[in-house]
């Protein structure tokens, strides 16, 4: 079992979601608690992906065409750290 930690500006943007990816995000941490970050790469709709260049420590799984999880893995712990839920917009 994984566990999800949220960062402060994380959950605050969760809070303001349109509904349906309110729901989307619902159903990717379900993944994410039962299977881990490899259950969230099985799913093609998710297109999880490693970031790259000064977020190149990060993931992001998209849950609409527009919106995405930011996230970090701590394998050695079991828990996954959400970054942010954003807009596609990358900048730090």
């Amino acid at each position: 079992m994984w566990t999800i930690l949220e960062a402060r500006d994380a959950a605050k943007a969760i809070d303001k979601l349109p509904p349906q990816v309110a729901e989307k995000y619902a159903f990717w941490c379900a993944i994410v608690r039962q299977s881990g970050p490899h259950g969230l790469r099985a799913l093609k709709s998710l297109h999880d992906e490693k970031l790259s260049g000064k977020l190149a420590h990060l993931r992001s799984s998209r849950l609409s065409q527009q919106w995405r999880v930011i996230y970090r893995v701590e394998a050695d712990v079991v828990t996954v750290h959400v970054e942010r839920v954003t807009p596609h917009d990358y900048r730090p």
